[in-house]
């Protein structure tokens, strides 16, 4: 595509109009990182109402994996939605749910892999602490720090990103504790990188000690590619200590692919870039396209719900699940290989422009996971604001970065152009 096309001083006239009848009716909590008012996308392309468009880095929080209003998924939604829209598959079978659990336990990598469906990583996550306590009769879980997980009750207690997202809800879940992430750009027990070796893992010996004796704790729970903690790639060592840790001491290990899966990295999912073999897989966003749909993947021997013991009326819609399926089929054609060579190439063109300026600290990230933390985190916002005044869509993780999470069907043309005007935005600091 062409440079984003800014013709209306943003926010524009139609577009403040609506943000003023929003900010009557809902919810005061919403605050936006910039004032961008959506009126229609394709592909790769927002715009706005009054005719602004931009470029999309954000893709709804890693959503659109196959860019806004996909023909082929869209086609799929249409035809699912003159045959049916809605069976709880509690109750009845349906052909969408059961091809599209085909499809996850095929890929997933979970040996004899079953599927239950819900609406959203926080209650995928949810059923995934139900079920890791069912399991094995334990009551303790181990997060971490950094971790998003969700903001229902359970999966808000494991989450431990920001303090405004548990603040006044408690109590919270108990038998909950947190450690630490191998978040290596900001070390949080001061090592370097080039020497350590996982040292944040050895505050589980601690915690082991002094308040979660192993044969307590039901399961850990990681995010293979730490997500809204800051986009942080860990040390191959650090999920084979945690894996050889949870194994000996009879530990579930569950794999939160919520933002990291469906080719968001360059694999189907983050946890193949590390040959690890979770217990129980959680999964949304990317799953389709748009649509509400996560599920969650354990193997046969652990998915041991009681019929009637957990449920969801909505997870596994006809409807979501067709589009899930044309979501696979893209990925699968496609879509992941081609996320893992323009990711290469937008990291390599972000590691360049870290170079050039002092007020980044590092590029990281996998595939199309990617991220520029800054020295300043009074910066972030400061770039957001910059790059949405120039037509690109960017969004912040964890206290100081900006993530780059576009559409899979990103070009390299398209990284250039995000590059180049994340370059304006950085000489105007």
């Amino acid at each position: 595509m062409a440079a984003p096309s800014i013709i209306t001083p943003l926010p524009g006239p139609r577009a403040k109009a609506l943000i003023e009848r929003d900010h009557r009716v809902v919810s005061q909590h919403y605050v936006k990182d910039y004032p961008l008012v959506v009126e229609e996308a394709m592909g790769m392309v927002v715009t706005d109402p009054d005719g602004n468009q931009f470029l999309d880095f954000a893709a709804g929080i890693a959503v659109c994996a196959t860019g806004h209003c996909h023909p082929r998924v869209v086609d799929a939604i249409r035809l699912q939605a003159g045959k049916l829209l809605h069976m709880c598959p509690t109750d009845f079978y349906t052909t969408p749910v059961l091809e599209l659990a085909e499809r996850l336990a095929r890929v997933a990598p979970i040996d004899d892999a079953r599927v239950f469906f819900t609406n959203s990583g926080a209650e995928a996550v949810e059923s995934a602490i139900k079920l890791a306590r069912l399991v094995t009769g334990r009551p303790k879980i181990i997060a971490f720090f950094g971790g998003f997980h969700g903001r229902t009750m359970g999966a808000c207690t494991l989450t431990a990103s920001k303090a405004v997202q548990r603040r006044g809800y408690g109590p919270m879940l108990p038998e909950v504790h947190h450690t630490y992430y191998a978040q290596c750009y900001r070390c949080p027990v001061n090592r370097e990188p080039s020497t350590c070796n996982v040292e944040c893992l050895d505050h589980l010996d601690q915690l082991f000690h002094a308040v979660a004796p192993p044969d307590e704790v039901a399961a850990i729970i990681v995010e293979p590619v730490q997500g809204e903690g800051g986009y942080y790639v860990p040390k191959p060592e650090f999920l084979e200590r945690l894996r050889t840790l949870t194994r000996e001491h009879g530990m579930l290990l569950i794999a939160d692919e919520v933002q990291s899966g469906m080719g968001r990295t360059g694999r189907m999912f983050a946890s193949e870039h590390f040959d690890l073999e979770p217990d129980i897989m959680t999964l949304a966003k990317g799953i389709a396209s748009g649509m509400p749909l996560a599920a969650m993947i354990a193997s046969s021997a652990n998915m041991r719900f009681a019929s009637g013991g957990h449920g969801s009326t909505y997870g596994g819609n006809a409807v979501s699940c067709a589009a899930a399926i044309a979501t696979l089929d893209l990925l699968e054609e496609g879509l992941v290989d081609h996320a893992s060579r323009v990711g290469a190439h937008l990291l390599t063109r972000l590691h360049e422009l870290a170079a050039r300026y002092d007020a980044i600290g590092e590029a990281r990230g996998l595939g199309l996971m990617l991220a520029l933390d800054l020295v300043d985190p009074g910066n972030v916002d400061v770039v957001l604001q910059g790059a949405f005044e120039r037509g690109l869509l960017l969004l912040g993780c964890g206290d100081s970065a900006v993530r780059l999470a576009p559409p899979l069907i990103v070009t390299e043309q398209e990284a250039d152009i995000a590059v180049d005007i994340l370059d304006e935005v950085m000489r105007s600091l």
